[in-house]
């Protein structure tokens, strides 16, 4: 694949300046992108993406796209909500090694398992803005994707894979660590974005657990995590009295009420959820 015009160039050709609104940050460093890519595909064990189905959620100037495309997809789908960089995949499509299926729609309104087939993965520069619900989304449909690579905030990747009785783990830490194993892949500074943040990234690679707790338990789990680490500072007994059958769902489970939020493992949660 050859699109002539670099990263920056293409940026101001096509008067791509980012919008806080879509809480966009560039990377315009093909050299970055290019490790993104190759790092989570040595992490897989895998020397291309010619036997997966790509999706990209947030596309901007193309950086992901370009990195993705030279590692020779069987096929990628885009799903881009700013029109400026709509165009910008358009005319990538002709340079493209792959069938290139462009979505001009926002991706909290999408289902992605249904826009490729299977085997399929995720790749992303998150919209800091929406990094959160989109994670959320994506871990309930797990079973559906091999593999998701995806940059975070630091502090939320922190979140993410954070360890129990630590200040940074909470709900995300339990719904993630129960649906993925997860690797961080490296940090990013905020001087490789255009504009720069005041914060550092992280790239993650998502891939998941044999076993699976399905969508619906996932989202009892959510609720539970919801109330207990919403007053985290409380034993369980206070945070989660709202909870019908709490007292023997916590017998059931070995968990003492007078716990807090953050001394519960994931595991211990998701048996919280199947006895309430």
């Amino acid at each position: 694949m050859d699109f002539k015009l670099t990263l920056k160039e293409t940026v101001e050709q096509y008067g791509l300046m980012a919008k806080k609104s879509l809480g966009q940050n560039f990377l315009l460093d093909q050299n970055i992108t290019d490790k993104i890519i190759r790092l989570s595909l040595e992490r897989q064990g895998l020397k291309d993406f010619s036997s997966v189905n790509v999706v990209e959620v947030g596309s901007g100037p193309g950086g992901l796209t370009r990195a993705i495309l030279e590692k020779q997809p069987a096929t990628l789908t885009v799903v881009e909500m700013d029109e400026r960089a709509v165009k910008i995949m358009e005319d990538l499509r002709s340079y493209a090694p792959c069938p290139l299926n462009i979505i001009n729609a926002d991706a909290l309104e999408i289902d992605l398992e249904e826009q490729t087939a299977s085997p399929r993965q995720i790749v992303s520069n998150l919209p800091y803005n929406v990094s959160v619900p989109l994670t959320v989304g994506w871990l309930k449909q797990m079973p559906a994707f091999a593999a998701m690579t995806l940059m975070f905030q630091k502090e939320v990747a922190e979140r993410i894979t954070a360890a129990i009785k630590t200040k940074d783990y909470g709900r995300v830490s339990v719904l993630v660590q129960l649906v993925c194993r997860v690797d961080k892949l490296f940090d990013l500074p905020p001087t490789c974005f255009v504009p720069a943040p005041k914060i550092w990234s992280s790239v993650l690679l998502f891939r998941p657990k044999e076993k699976i707790p399905p969508a619906a338990l996932l989202d009892k789990v959510e609720k539970i995590t919801a109330a207990a680490f919403g007053q985290r500072r409380k034993m369980i007994r206070q945070s989660l009295k709202s909870f019908a059958g709490i007292e023997q769902a916590c017998a059931a489970a070995g968990v003492d009420m007078t716990m807090r939020a953050e001394e519960i493992t994931p595991e211990k949660y998701l048996l919280l959820a199947q006895n309430l």
